[in-house]
């Protein structure tokens, strides 16, 4: 099967983003940072007249927002996934860790312990969530073989896609950047992801990273 070619990008800037608060499936906006970013984006990849053959985009707002400024820029209509959204964070959506360590101190033990198993309290586990992104990431290559496209989602789904084609486990803790409105080349190719090029910013003033 030939290879298919994604460009990841994470959603622009929240101010829960900027606070450092869980958003998971919460449905937060942009910011006006965010908002600009999205912007940036846009023009960057129309100036560099890429061939994206489609663009699929998290359902939740934030992501929309951000692909709403891609779709119109390079005239591609939005695909809206459920399966694209940010891991369900349970008991953490809406607090900081902070606030999470002080409210619901065993939950948060078992978070910093990295239970795989462990839900968060009605949320999804790392294994679960990891399972969710990477079979709708299959699916996509499956169904765009040979073609470059675009996916716009979060954070903690590109965490996912990253940890996957780099071998490197759920176990230990994240260390690569995930910058809001950054670019992020990956292939599948004969069951295979790789990683091409990550966090390239260059088209962004400046960029935050998120817990």
């Amino acid at each position: 099967m030939p290879a298919t070619r994604f460009c990841l990008i994470r959603h622009g800037e929240t101010d829960w983003n900027r606070e450092h608060r869980l958003q998971g499936h919460l449905d937060i906006p942009l910011n006006q940072r965010g908002l600009q970013q999205a912007e940036q984006l846009a023009a960057a990849l129309g100036r560099q007249q890429l061939q994206f053959s489609v663009l699929h985009v998290s359902e939740l707002t934030r992501a929309r927002q951000t692909a709403s400024a891609i779709s119109q820029q390079l005239g591609l209509a939005l695909h809206t996934h459920a399966e694209l959204k940010e891991r369900h964070y349970g008991a953490f959506q809406g607090r900081t860790f902070d606030e999470a360590r002080t409210h619901i101190p065993h939950v948060y033990r078992l978070h910093q312990e990295r239970d795989l198993h462990f839900d968060l309290q009605g949320g999804e586990s790392l294994i679960v969530f990891q399972q969710r992104i990477m079979h709708c990431m299959q699916q996509l290559a499956a169904q765009h073989a040979g073609e470059q496209i675009l996916v716009v989602s979060h954070g903690g789904v590109l965490e996912m896609v990253h940890r996957c084609a780099s071998g490197q486990g759920l176990a230990g803790p994240r260390d690569f950047p995930i910058p809001n409105a950054a670019l992020n080349w990956i292939t599948h190719e004969d069951g295979c992801w790789q990683i091409e090029k990550w966090a390239d910013q260059s088209h962004l003033e400046h960029s935050l990273d998120e817990l």
